[in-house]
C-alpha cells in the first residue's frame, strides 16, 4: 500500500480503487462486454500525471490501458487486473483557433464536443458518425466519417499531437518535429503512447445539410441496388451514404438508406430522386443543423448494451448476398435476441487512397466498408455467440464479393472487436493480425515500436512486435 499512498499523493487527478464507491462507474464502457476489472484507475490532469502513472504501473508490473472516449468493443481501453490511464474527465476540452482553422482537441474528447465548438465559426472537420465515439481511437485507427468525401480520413486532417511515450517523456509528434512518431499515429492505434492532444486541420462548413434516414421494405432491395451500382461510380464530394440491412422494432427486415447531402434539402433530394422514387416506407430525410449529423445513429448505438462488430470490405454492391443478410438479420433478431445491423457504407474514397500508401500508418484501399454490429441487452456474456453469427455473415458476403484480398477480408481496423485479443495477436509471437492490419506499413511500424515502446506498454489494439 506504500507505492499507492505515494501514487494518490503525487498524481493530482483522481485515481479510483476497486473498493471506492465511484469503482463500478469508473470501469464502465460503451459496450458492456468491454469491461475489465482493473486495480486502479486514473483519470489524469496533464501529461505529467500520465508519466507518474505508467512509472506506477512499472513499478508493479501492470498492464496497461488508456481510455478517451470508452467506445471500443474489443475493451481495447480496459485491462484486467491492470492500470487505466482515463482521459475523459479531465482532458476533454475543445478550444478552436478560427484564424488558422485549427482544432485543440484533449485526447479525452468526443466528437459532439468538436462538433459543436468548431460549427460556432462555421467549420468543421472528419469526425465519428456517432458523436459520442472518442477522437482518439477514430483518429489513431484512422477515421472515416461523411466527411471523408471531401476531406479524407480523420487522421489525414491531424497536424500535430501531444504525445506521451512508455518512459513518460512528453514529445510532439508533426510533420516537422519527431516525424516518425507522427506517421505511426495515424492509423497506428495507441501503440505509441499516450495523446494529450490532437490539433486537427478544420474546414468551412454551411451551417446545414440534407440527411437522415430513408427506410425500405425488403421487396424494394433489389432496385435499390441496380441504382447503387450505377451511384456509387460517380458520386460526388457532396455525397455519402449508409445502407443498413436491419430490423424494425418487432424484429422484421428492413433496408434503410442513411442519406447524406453536403446541402440543402432540395439539392439532396434531387441527387437521390432515383432512390427516393423506388418508394420507402417511411422517409425521414431532411435539412438539418450540421452538428446533429453524427447523431443520426445514437439512438441505435447507445451506451449499455453488449456489442460485437466485425468489418469486411466490399468490392461492388451486390443484390444476391444483400439479400441473403437482410433475411439472415430477421432470423437472427427473433431466435438469438441480437439486434443486429449490416451497415454498407459508400464514403467515395477519391481523397482518401489520394494519400500515398507510405505517408502514414494507415492500410489504405479502393473498397469501402461494410460494418456488421450485433448488439444485446442484459449482462448475459454473449460475445462468442455474436462472433460465430458474425462469420456466418460475413462468408456470405465473401461469397458475394467475389476477390477480396485477405486484407480486404479482415476489413477496417477500427471495425474489429477482436482487435484486442492479444492471444492472437503479440502473445501469439507472430503478429499475423497486425501485419494485415497495417501490411506493408508493418516492418516500419515494428521499427518505430523498438524506438518508442521497446518494452510493448501499449498493446491493447492490434498489437506491434517491436523490431529486434
Amino acid at each position: 500500500m506504500a507505492i499507492e499512498k505515494t501514487l494518490l499523493d503525487e498524481i493530482k487527478g483522481e485515481v479510483v480503487l476497486p473498493n471506492n464507491p465511484d469503482y463500478k462507474k469508473a470501469i464502465a464502457r460503451w459496450a458492456t462486454n468491454a469491461e475489465r476489472k482493473a486495480k486502479v484507475v486514473v483519470f489524469v490532469k496533464d501529461a505529467d500525471d500520465i508519466g507518474k502513472a505508467l512509472q506506477y504501473a512499472k513499478q508493479e508490473g501492470l498492464s496497461v490501458a488508456v481510455r478517451g472516449g470508452g467506445h471500443n468493443a474489443a475493451g481495447a481501453s480496459s485491462v484486467e487486473g491492470g492500470l487505466i490511464v482515463d482521459l475523459s474527465r479531465h482532458l476533454n476540452k475543445v478550444r478552436i483557433d478560427a484564424n488558422a482553422k485549427l482544432g485543440y482537441v484533449g485526447g479525452g474528447s468526443v466528437w459532439r464536443t468538436v462538433d459543436e465548438e468548431a460549427m460556432k465559426h462555421g467549420l468543421a472537420t472528419v469526425g465519428g458518425t456517432v458523436n459520442h465515439t472518442g477522437v482518439g481511437g477514430l483518429t489513431l485507427g484512422g477515421g472515416y466519417g461523411w466527411l471523408t468525401n471531401r476531406h479524407g480520413l480523420a487522421a489525414d486532417n491531424l497536424r500535430q499531437a501531444t504525445v506521451v511515450t512508455a518512459d513518460g517523456s512528453i514529445l510532439t509528434a508533426s510533420s516537422k518535429e519527431n516525424e516518425d512518431l507522427f506517421f505511426a499515429i495515424r492509423g497506428g492505434g495507441g501503440n505509441f503512447g499516450v495523446i494529450t492532444e490532437f490539433v486537427y486541420q478544420l474546414h468551412p462548413q454551411r451551417s446545414t445539410v440534407f440527411a437522415g434516414p430513408v427506410i425500405y421494405a425488403p421487396d424494394s432491395l433489389k432496385k435499390i441496388i441496380e441504382i447503387t451500382n450505377r451511384w456509387w461510380p460517380n458520386a460526388g464530394e457532396n455525397e455519402a451514404m449508409c445502407q443498413v440491412a436491419t430490423v424494425d422494432p418487432e424484429g422484421r427486415p428492413i433496408f434503410v438508406l442513411l442519406m447524406f447531402y453536403n446541402g440543402s434539402e432540395s439539392e439532396g433530394r434531387d441527387a437521390y430522386k432515383e432512390f427516393l422514387d423506388v418508394g420507402p416506407i417511411i422517409d425521414l430525410a431532411k435539412e438539418i443543423p450540421f452538428e446533429d449529423l453524427n447523431a443520426m445513429q445514437n439512438a441505435q448505438s447507445g451506451p449499455g448494451r453488449g456489442a460485437y462488430l466485425k468489418g469486411i470490405k466490399q468490392k461492388a454492391p451486390d443484390f444476391a448476398s444483400t439479400l441473403k443478410v437482410l433475411i439472415q438479420a430477421g432470423e437472427i433478431s427473433q431466435n438469438q435476441n441480437f439486434f443486429p445491423s449490416i451497415i454498407y457504407e459508400y464514403f467515395p474514397l477519391s481523397k482518401v487512397n489520394a494519400v500515398p500508401i507510405d505517408a502514414t500508418a494507415f492500410r489504405r484501399e479502393l473498397s469501402p466498408n461494410i460494418l456488421l454490429t450485433f448488439a444485446w441487452d442484459g449482462e448475459e456474456e454473449k460475445t462468442q455467440e455474436a462472433r460465430a453469427t458474425a462469420q456466418k455473415l460475413v462468408d456470405i458476403l465473401i461469397e458475394g464479393q467475389k476477390g477480396l484480398s485477405k486484407t480486404e477480408q479482415s476489413g477496417y481496423t477500427n471495425y474489429d472487436t477482436d482487435a484486442a485479443l492479444l492471444d492472437v495477436g503479440y502473445t501469439a509471437g507472430n503478429g499475423d493480425r497486425a501485419k494485415l492490419a497495417f501490411s506493408s506499413n508493418y516492418p516500419k511500424l515494428q521499427i518505430i515500436k523498438k524506438k518508442y515502446d521497446p518494452e510493448n506498454v501499449f498493446n491493447r489494439w492490434f498489437p506491434i512486435i517491436p523490431a529486434v
